[in-house]
């Protein structure tokens, strides 16, 4: 495997040669490699760059990471404290600056403040009634599979993946489907990492504040409107970019997480014939993903806010942590000898450590579970429609998604149209 080529990065000689984390040549494939490649040259914390000129430290060992992500008197969430930028040396239209620039919102504080939002979030998340999102998730899940199935194939990633995430967060938010993709394409262009990323993260805005002013106007059942109405007071600017840091989290995960449960079902027989027949469940396929595929690969950032001896490396106040995910769940010192997660273990650290672990987590495994149990129980002879060795990873420093994931089918099991004597109202008007 080719790895990204090595260079020095500028920061007076006191870094070791730093790997980049970005290009075209990044190899989502060669990932895992290359991680493993960092720690046998550098230990649990190995500088990389992750734009031309920016320098960072990745956090591969497990236990150094649970430091990072606990510890908030020595690393900061606040990108206000990164040398880099206090000394200008990242220019405004950097691709990295819609991931790390400073917002309101509880990714980017520390203390009191982070605890504020986190409450509101977290109190908005715990609204969304887990029977309703099943229901719902299925029954999108449905209208898309009927929406390919007359063709026996589909690319499972723009067909089914993409869209469904989309579709349930964006109604839990208040969007309508149109407005939707709209934002859904946005943060696409945002989370890329290119020359696009900073005009990509004000349509993004424009869209969310737009919808900021209807419901502060009509408040409803949604996400948004639990925001704007609850105890913890928040600004519309504050609900606005606690918006953008729950769907940028929520759903490109979301998208990759059910690709990549749905590419081991379709690419290990013995995985699928133990789910087939009971042994696993569909959660343990989850988590196998979780644990060898996390959705986010790495994960911005921390800062420093003293010069300290932290994984081997000499780090000064003001240094850019980022939280290598992937790397620390393959950390050897945690593993099992053969390298193996347990089947239900869950200390993997996917969804962070720590009080910024992701609050959003228990919905998005509602999410990913009814989506990949719909689409076995519709399509139950699906298969893979080109060799394994053929599929690709996207190029991204940050995520971990499947480019495509083409299959064929030959007996899609539809369910019936229900009539309106049968549907979710019943003769006495309540609910069924």
């Amino acid at each position: 495997m080719t790895h990204p080529a090595h260079s020095t990065p500028g920061t007076g000689g006191r870094c070791p040669v730093a790997t980049p984390l970005y290009g075209p040549q990044l190899d989502g494939d060669g990932l895992p490699a290359l991680y493993e490649e960092l720690r046998r040259e550098h230990g649990p914390v190995a500088p990389v760059t992750i734009a031309p000129g920016i320098e960072a430290w990745l956090v591969l060992g497990h236990r150094e990471l649970l430091r990072l992500t606990r510890e908030e008197q020595d690393f900061s969430h606040d990108p206000r404290r990164w040398s880099l930028l206090r000394e200008g040396r990242v220019p405004p239209d950097s691709p990295i600056m819609p991931m790390v620039g400073w917002r309101p919102a509880l990714l980017f504080a520390d203390g009191q403040q982070h605890r504020r939002m986190r409450a509101a979030v977290s109190d908005a998340l715990a609204r969304i009634n887990g029977h309703e999102l099943r229901r719902s998730v299925r029954a999108t899940a449905e209208r898309l599979i009927a929406s390919f199935a007359d063709r026996r194939e589909a690319d499972l990633v723009p067909h089914y993946a993409r869209k469904l995430p989309m579709m349930v967060i964006t109604g839990l938010l208040g969007l309508d489907d149109r407005t939707g993709q709209q934002l859904v394409q946005a943060i696409a262009g945002m989370v890329a990492a290119n020359a696009d990323s900073v005009n990509a993260g004000k349509r993004m805005g424009a869209i969310l504040l737009a919808l900021i002013e209807e419901k502060r106007r009509t408040p409803g059942n949604d996400v948004t409107s639990a925001l704007l109405h609850h105890p913890a007071e928040l600004t519309d600017e504050e609900v606005l970019h606690n918006l953008v840091v729950m769907f940028v989290a929520g759903n490109q995960t979301t998208v990759n997480w059910i690709a990549t449960t749905l590419r081991i079902l379709l690419c290990d027989p013995a995985f699928r014939s133990s789910l087939t027949g009971g042994h696993l469940s569909v959660d343990d396929a989850l988590d196998v993903v979780l644990w060898r595929f996390p959705p986010t690969q790495n994960f911005p950032a921390r800062y420093a806010t003293r010069d300290l001896r932290f994984g081997g490396q000499d780090i000064r106040a003001g240094d850019m942590l980022l939280l290598g995910l992937a790397g620390a769940n393959q950390d050897p010192e945690i593993l099992p000898a053969d390298g193996i997660p347990v089947i239900g273990n869950r200390s993997h650290l996917a969804f962070g450590a720590g009080p910024h672990t992701c609050p959003a987590q228990d919905p998005a495994r509602l999410i990913t579970r009814t989506a990949v149990d719909t689409i076995r129980h519709r399509l139950p002879d699906l298969e893979l429609a080109v060799p394994e060795s053929e599929l690709a990873w996207i190029k991204s420093p940050w995520s971990k998604g499947l480019a495509a994931l083409p299959v064929r089918f030959t007996d899609p099991q539809l369910p019936s149209v229900r009539t309106p004597a049968s549907s979710s109202i019943s003769q006495s008007g309540e609910p069924s």
